[in-house]
């Protein structure tokens, strides 16, 4: 039983920083733009609030009184999404404005985000006293705080549902509010007219560079947010360079494609992800190293799957949005 309530709360954990850039991904391919910077935005979203975090407790410190915890959610919460927003505009410039081609530009973010990350990274180490010393111990306990833990109920319910930090729960809703932006409001079927046809929108009088611009930037703003509760929650508000978040990141993009672009999927996808990379630890006594490697391979084989699953059925909602990755050209409309 200890096995398995460790297994699901791994897989919670795990779920939770792929479904926030799934999430943003979505709503960012809603609108055509085919972003593979996610791993770089995420990047950029975990070392802005590690930063603003980092020097909001200094200056507490230096000042001689306690941190608001309300203010350390709102700093780094904030922080993570306008860093990670700017990535997207950085993006939406060169791939909207300036056509660029997409793919080669969303790489470029990712290298770009990685960088910059562990630039910092290494630079509030240096301020913190060394490497390895940055901690933002005092902001990480408040996204650690089991929000409903006060409800009264059996310790493995709350083991199992009620223990986790407050981002858990944030990208449960958040998803939801995708979902229900893109499927139930006029802006939303706005938005998806912009990613199947950008030329027919155009001609309905939707502003299609608008919409494209926003799109990307909310999304790689959510998609920042994957890097806060990696940060905050998963490290427990420390800096690692070691690739980790790239990983999640490409993770997230397999889950976009896993998900049919559909937010509400991710949601349970995400978490099947994270109980998938983490299978091996019902039968870590009788694996070796190399066979937890093949465990780990799991969400991939699952998403290829469901790849020849898609094109074979060729159902039309299960399909990306038309114009994904393609530069839209007003004057060839």
């Amino acid at each position: 039983m200890n096995v398995f309530i460790t297994l699901f709360q791994a897989a919670i954990s795990f779920g939770t920083v792929i479904m926030f850039g799934s999430v943003g991904e979505i709503l960012t391919e809603k609108s055509g733009n085919l972003n593979l910077g996610v791993p770089g935005t995420m990047y950029m979203g975990g070392i802005a609030s590690l930063a603003a975090a980092f020097f909001y407790e200094s200056a507490c410190e230096a000042a001689g009184r306690a941190p608001s915890p309300v203010l350390m959610l709102i700093i780094a919460l904030v922080s993570a999404f306008a860093a990670a927003a700017f990535g997207g505009l950085i993006y939406s410039f060169l791939t909207i404005t300036l056509r660029a081609n997409q793919n080669v530009t969303g790489l470029t973010l990712t290298i770009f985000g990685a960088g910059l990350a562990n630039f910092f990274g290494g630079s509030l180490n240096k301020l913190a006293g060394g490497v390895g010393q940055i901690s933002v111990a005092a902001t990480s306990k408040v996204f650690r705080a089991g929000v409903f833990s006060f409800i009264p109920a059996p310790d493995i319910i709350k083991k199992l549902f009620l223990g986790y930090g407050l981002m858990v729960y944030l990208a449960v809703i958040v998803a939801v509010l995708v979902h229900v932006f893109l499927n139930r409001t006029n802006k939303g079927l706005n938005l998806r007219a912009v990613g199947e046809n950008p030329a027919t929108a155009d001609a309905a009088g939707i502003n299609v560079i608008r919409n494209k611009y926003l799109a990307t930037c909310v999304g790689t703003g959510i998609t920042g947010l994957g890097g806060v509760y990696y940060v905050m929650d998963y490290v427990k508000g420390t800096w690692a360079n070691d690739g980790t978040i790239e990983n999640l990141g490409w993770l997230a993009v397999a889950l976009v494609i896993f998900a049919t672009w559909k937010p509400l999927r991710s949601i349970w996808g995400s978490y099947l992800f994270g109980i998938f990379f983490w299978a091996y630890l019902l039968f870590a006594s009788a694996l070796t190293r190399r066979s937890q490697e093949l465990f780990r391979m799991l969400p991939y084989v699952v998403t290829i799957i469901v790849l020849i699953i898609v094109s074979l059925r060729k159902k039309k909602e299960d399909q990306p949005p038309e114009a994904l990755g393609l530069a839209y050209f007003r004057e060839d409309r």
